[in-house]
């Protein structure tokens, strides 16, 4: 890397304006998306930074933190960001949000263009798949990162065994003598990776095979990310043929959709229908539903200290961690 490399460089090898590299650098959802690249290619390559990094290193002593995850999708990413303020409350130490759609193919720009501004000394990555590429560009440029809810090998990571939770409802369930289940999940934009719910649907479906139960005939139902949405799926359910038993829905608020409707239809929760979600967050514990319990201030909290051992000793090992699961049984099932 040359302190020589300026920004009228980047703009040059990119064949753009001075602007649209600094653009690119601090709201990079305002450049076309085809533009972008050619300029993070552009730094990349000439491993352009700026000089802000100067002032970034002059205040290490504060520290400041990014932490990226899609927190309007789900409420369970706030309760894992009140993990890391509290594991960073009394420490010198600023914490920066930053929001992200919902998990799918495409990675946000945002993401790439973190470690080329320098206006970070850590990064801590929560529900969001990383690509070879993404991952070694964070590599190159030595901000150090860890992922929770997430999984890289040459990142330390903090998280729970889906499939374990999963597996854990299709048993309960089984013990109550469902016979016949379907699955309520959001849609993924995409089969690059595997998301949480699909891997819960895995550990799902191979207890009830290992049960005798087709699983290749359970259904998966389609919903919105909400509770209107899952409230209008109720009928969906009703119309699939065997009619379930027993739904494990991806989330709990997914779960909570299907109960009121199910009740306002007059229908016996669970004798009529039984519901399961996965988290166990106020809106279970409102709702009276069986759930998974997973503890998500405890993997903020030990997210943001190996964040801060990394950032202390870039040369520390990676550590995986997994964090225990709870089946939480109540009126639903």
């Amino acid at each position: 890397m040359s302190d020589a490399v300026t920004i009228y460089d980047v703009a040059a090898h990119a064949k753009v304006s001075i602007s649209t590299v600094s653009q690119t650098i601090n709201r990079p959802s305002r450049v076309n998306a085809k533009t972008r690249e050619r300029v993070l290619r552009a730094i990349e390559e000439l491993q352009f930074v700026p000089k802000g990094v100067a002032v970034s290193q002059a205040r290490r002593g504060v520290g400041r933190i990014g932490v990226l995850a899609p927190f309007t999708s789900y409420d369970s990413f706030r309760r894992r960001l009140m993990g890391v303020l509290a594991e960073s409350d009394g420490a010198s130490r600023d914490v920066v949000v930053y929001d992200h759609e919902s998990a799918a193919a495409s990675v946000s720009p945002l993401l790439r263009t973190l470690p080329v501004t320098g206006r970070l000394d850590g990064l801590l990555i929560m529900g969001l798949p990383l690509d070879d590429e993404l991952a070694e560009h964070l590599g190159t440029r030595g901000l150090p990162t860890v992922l929770v809810d997430s999984s890289r090998p040459e990142f330390s990571t903090v998280n729970i065994d889906d499939e374990e939770g999963g597996a854990m409802l299709a048993r309960h369930l089984l013990q109550r003598g469902h016979t016949s289940f379907a699955f309520l999940q959001e849609p993924q934009e995409s089969q690059a990776f595997l998301s949480q719910g699909q891997r819960r649907n895995r550990g799902f479906l191979r207890v009830l095979a290992g049960a005798g139960i087709d699983a290749a005939a359970v259904p998966t139902v389609l919903t919105g990310n909400d509770i209107v949405s899952s409230r209008r799926a109720l009928g969906e359910v009703l119309a699939l043929r065997p009619a379930p038993t027993a739904v494990f829905a991806h989330h709990d608020l997914l779960a909570a959709g299907l109960v009121l409707e199910a009740r306002r239809q007059g229908l016996r929760v669970p004798e009529d229908l039984a519901v399961a979600g996965f988290d166990d967050g106020s809106v279970a514990e409102a709702a009276g539903l069986t759930t998974v319990s997973q503890p998500f201030e405890e993997s903020g909290r030990i997210g943001a200290r190996l964040l801060a051992e990394r950032i202390a000793d870039p040369s520390a090992s990676v550590q995986h961690i997994t964090l225990g699961l709870r089946l939480v049984v109540r009126d639903s099932s």
